[in-house]
């Protein structure tokens, strides 16, 4: 492995309007010694975009209080090869985070156009613009990372996953989607030497979250008085990471870049990696759905008094979900020393918060 140093680099970061990207950005300018961040996000109205401006707000917060780093947000689409050229062109970035995608996969059976678009042409873009950093003898791009999804283990019965699995039968676009920018990186990787690591990641939740997640979703509707829905009749287990934990895993990754080789055919080896990135702890989905309720109790979000029971359905499973997500982090362990260390109820305590106070509840 080539271990990089991030200070004095220059890094570009795909989706910075996103949950994970936009604290990603804010933990760099808080840990690193002049960094350069260079952020693109389309700001797209998959879900409320004023959400997306906050997180950009709280990243110009945290910049002010680094002058010595530099921050640049550029609002533009990564499916546009021009947009993502240019960036190239001007920024040269030695290290590359690619977490701009179309998520969700009940989305992706709907309006599946968006997810070529951005997951495959996007991604296209940035591969390609990586291979071009090298032209001309020019050092280039040291090290992609890029996020990809638990979503490719799709119907996978065996647990824990890992990334020894075969992972050839999507349940969902979104996870297809997923599986093919690993192919990809793959091949890019072996074609030009591009050193690049996937991240699988697994549900992640926290303060100012993505509002399509189950966890956020039932809160909006617990607090309008509505009834939630359990699927598989509350049989589902999911491996909950708190966002402070993924941040810090994705920052070790970026420190370390698979290494060149040449093979004994004269050609590179790929500098190619993979790794789960989750809790490696899953939670029944019931005693996520109480923790959570008793947290919004807690900060003021519901009534005391608030009818729990009255509010909630149990229903059968829907299309394109699994039952059970259960991330083998072992390799991340092993090669990062990663190991997340909030706990669940940690963790809602703290969304719990953060929604009183953004909602103004």
């Amino acid at each position: 492995m080539q271990h990089i140093d991030l200070k004095n680099k220059r890094i570009l970061i795909t989706g910075v309007a996103g949950f994970i990207g936009s604290y990603l950005v804010m933990d760099l300018l808080d840990s690193v010694t002049r960094v350069t961040i260079i952020g693109i996000d389309n700001m797209n109205n998959y879900y409320d975009v004023s959400l997306k401006e906050y997180r950009i707000q709280e990243i110009e917060k945290k910049a002010k209080e680094h002058p010595e780093s530099s921050w640049k947000f550029i609002k533009a689409d990564i499916s546009d090869k021009s947009v993502v050229n240019v960036l190239f062109q001007i920024y040269q970035p030695e290290i590359v985070v690619n977490l701009a995608a179309q998520a969700g996969v009940r989305y992706s059976i709907i309006n599946p156009d968006v997810y070529v678009s951005s997951n495959l042409d996007g991604f296209y873009n940035i591969l390609e613009a990586c291979r071009h950093s090298y032209d001309g003898e020019a050092k280039g791009v040291e090290h992609l990372v890029y996020a990809s999804s638990s979503s490719v283990y799709g119907g996978n019965t065996k647990v824990p996953f890992s990334t020894e699995d075969q992972v050839d039968h999507p349940v969902s676009l979104y996870a297809a989607t997923k599986k093919s920018n690993e192919l990809l990186a793959y091949a890019y990787s072996k074609l030009y030497n591009i050193p690049s690591t996937g991240l699988r990641f697994f549900t992640v939740y926290g303060p100012a979250g993505r509002p399509d997640m189950a966890y956020f979703g039932f809160t909006n509707k617990l607090q309008k008085g509505e009834t939630i829905q359990i699927f598989n009749f509350g049989n589902c287990k999911r491996d909950f990471t708190y966002v402070d934990d993924i941040v810090h895993g994705v920052k070790l990754v970026m420190q370390g870049a698979p290494e060149r080789k040449i093979g004994e055919d004269g050609l590179p080896v790929p500098p190619y990696a993979v790794y789960n990135i989750g809790n490696s702890n899953p939670e029944n989905l019931l005693d996520f759905v109480d923790i959570l309720q008793q947290e919004l109790i807690r900060a003021g979000v519901l009534p005391e008094n608030y009818d729990f029971e009255a509010h909630k359905e149990l229903v059968p499973m829907q299309a394109g979900d699994v039952p059970v997500t259960y991330a083998d982090t072992s390799a991340l362990e092993q090669d990062f020393g990663f190991k997340p260390s909030t706990d669940l109820r940690t963790g809602l305590r703290r969304f719990a918060e953060w929604y009183k106070q953004f909602y103004e509840v």
